[in-house]
């Protein structure tokens, strides 16, 4: 696979060494004393489920058969064990139920605390994996694949929570029944047992080839999955799109086809799991009736057959049957454990892989505080070029050796045609993306040597695709500054034009806006994105055509709050109507990444050049709009 075609996932998953050692590493460490306690729970409850048929063959030979042999039990003391037969019946009956309580008790003790721990892991795997995704640099998100976010943060941390919970603590009770049976049945009777146990090693060979083999294929049903949730993340997010273009049968076939490959993906786990638990289950029960078998003519005989030698209990069949019976249900989940085991493997792989993408764009060792700063602000010989998420030049250069300076007070705007890299000029400002070449500044220091925290909050930046959060006006007004008082909220919203249509509506500053401002109008979520960087208060104030989704008449209102609220402020502007920008203190032309031009409205229309073209356009073009509106 090219890196063209490679995203951040497939490379760094790819790298991703021992994923299920590094998940105990970094998340079970933490949490030891619950797995420990889990594990000891499992395996009092799994060593007491033992019990019974034991003292049942031991019951069976020394009390009810024909010929009675001394009552003995592995590991209880001859003295424990009463010496009348009547109180040996009830011996057996306290030790059976006992047996039964402690499996039952230590069965909950044991679920309660793994759960507490596989599901204190999922927690942290989520928000671990979240805080991650805020961390990461902006190139990520330029190429993100939602729906493979949203199968890391659901689909993996579950199936993650499901092997800590299932997998692992069945496998450790398949080990303890496996041992344990093994251990029993060799003190009664070495021979049979290995009659009962013969199938073992082929059970071990094909359990190993099965769990090469279906590896990839769960890595490729994974990937298929995140593939169809993008998919159908698209194709909600843009249905008002797909309505208008009538594409419902596009997205229908687009969404039929992720779901295919979902399906020929599972299908493929499937059809060699189907394989793998009937051939279990087949080795299993062999045992079973190769004990079954043999056990069974040597007790109808009275001869042991073939080479084996000596005698055999009834009592002692008996405990081999129950014994063999249990040995057998543990061996057929053995299935269920490889693919719980597999599918944990594949997405320990992409949770690790989205944690070790690197983040380029954060604190230095050394980063300073930016304290009570003033908004001074200068761009000296910046070039820049996007990169994808693994440092690689991904486009030719969008800016080249831009320079200007901006004062408190003072406004500079950026214009030019759509592409020119307007708003990429102003995202370097705020370490969005890191320049190429040359330095940008806030008050002498380099932004890269600032705290992204203490730079960030020197910063209000309002962007042309505004996004409000699921909440009411309120909250999303004072998102950043959530500690701010109802009337601050106010006083921002008045200085954003806000207020008027806010009172309007039933609730008022309490309605509700729906997910992504779906409720409210471009114009009104964009009132309410200037009104929370209004509330902020910073020295410096991004505006990249904030202004673009309100009618002219609110705009003009926008405009006069904009003019008192930059007074003493450092303001830049990326504008498209640069009706917007007549009064700017500076006007930066761009044309293909490069400043052509720069000076006042006056200068810049006087010289005739690139400024004064778009400027004719744009007010010819309003002059054509009112003429046909006469």
């Amino acid at each position: 696979m090219s890196h063209a075609d490679e995203s951040a996932f497939d490379r760094y998953r790819a790298d991703v060494e021992r994923p299920l050692a590094r998940l105990f590493r970094e998340y079970g460490t933490s949490r030891t004393r619950w797995l420990v306690a889990g594990l000891l729970a499992n395996l009092v409850a799994q060593a007491a489920s033992l019990l019974p048929p034991v003292v049942l063959g031991e019951a069976i030979d020394a009390l009810f058969g024909e010929t009675t042999t001394a009552y003995t039990l592995p590991f209880v003391p001859q003295s424990w064990i009463p010496a009348t037969a009547e109180g040996q019946f009830w011996f057996s009956v306290a030790l059976i139920a006992g047996s039964f309580v402690v499996t039952g008790v230590f069965t909950w003790v044991y679920g309660v605390v793994a759960n507490q721990f596989a599901h204190d892991v999922m927690h942290a795997v989520r928000t671990d994996s979240f805080e991650k995704l805020l961390r990461l640099d902006m190139t990520f998100f330029d190429d993100k694949q939602t729906g493979e976010v949203m199968s890391i943060l659901n689909n993996d941390a579950g199936n993650l929570e499901l092997f800590l919970d299932n997998a692992l603590m069945n496998s450790l009770r398949l080990v303890i029944m496996v041992g344990g049976i093994a251990f029993v049945l060799f003190s009664l009777n070495w021979q049979l047992a290995l009659v009962t146990l013969v199938a073992i090693p082929a059970i071990v060979v094909f359990t190993l080839w099965f769990m090469r083999v279906v590896a990839p294929r769960y890595r490729a049903r994974q990937s298929a999955t995140a593939g169809f949730n993008t998919r159908i993340e698209n194709g909600i997010s843009g249905v008002e799109l797909v309505k208008t273009t009538g594409s419902e049968g596009y997205e229908r076939e687009r969404v039929r086809d992720a779901s295919r490959g979902v399906f020929e993906t599972t299908m493929s786990v499937l059809r060699l799991s189907y394989f793998y638990r009937p051939g279990m289950e087949l080795l299993a029960g062999l045992s079973f009736a190769a004990t079954f078998l043999v056990g069974g003519y040597w007790l109808f005989t009275g001869t042991a057959p073939g080479p084996l030698t000596g005698t055999l209990e009834v009592g002692t069949f008996v405990t081999f049957i129950f014994m063999t019976q249990r040995f057998v249900a543990p061996l057929a989940e053995v299935s269920n454990i490889v693919d719980q085991v597999q599918n944990a493997r594949a997405s320990a792989e992409r949770v690790f892989g989205l944690s070790d993408i690197p983040v380029s764009i954060e604190d230095d060792g050394d980063a300073v505080e930016l304290r009570d700063p003033e908004g001074v602000v200068a761009y000296e010989d910046v070039s820049f070029a996007y990169r994808d998420v693994f440092g690689e030049t991904a486009s030719d250069t969008v800016l080249e050796d831009v320079s200007f300076d901006a004062e408190p007070g003072e406004t500079v705007a950026v214009v030019g045609e759509t592409g020119a890299g307007k708003s990429t000029l102003l995202k370097l400002l705020l370490r969005l993306y890191e320049p190429t070449a040359g330095t940008v500044r806030l008050d002498g220091h380099d932004v890269r040597d600032l705290t992204l925290g203490s730079l960030r909050d020197a910063v209000g930046y309002v962007s042309q695709d505004t996004h409000l959060f699921d909440g009411t006006i309120a909250e999303n007004v004072r998102y950043g500054r959530f500690d701010a008082s109802d009337e601050a909220v106010r006083r921002a919203a008045k200085a954003a034009e806000a207020h008027g249509f806010i009172t309007e509506l039933a609730d008022g500053y309490e309605t509700r806006v729906g997910e992504r401002g779906v409720k409210l109008s471009g114009g009104q979520r964009q009132r309410i994105a200037l009104a929370r960087a209004v509330l902020s208060d910073p020295p410096v104030l991004v505006l990249d055509e904030a202004t673009s989704a309100v009618d002219t008449e609110t705009e003009r209102a926008i405009q006069r709050s904009l003019d008192r609220l930059s007074a003493d402020r450092t303001t830049l502007v990326v504008a498209h109507r640069l009706s917007t920008v007549v009064d700017a203190d500076e006007i930066l032309v761009l044309d293909g990444g490069a400043v052509v031009e720069r000076g006042s409205h006056e200068e810049l229309v006087s010289r005739g050049g690139a400024y004064a073209d778009l400027w004719n356009a744009q007010t010819g073009a309003e002059a054509s709009v009112e003429a046909g509106d006469d």
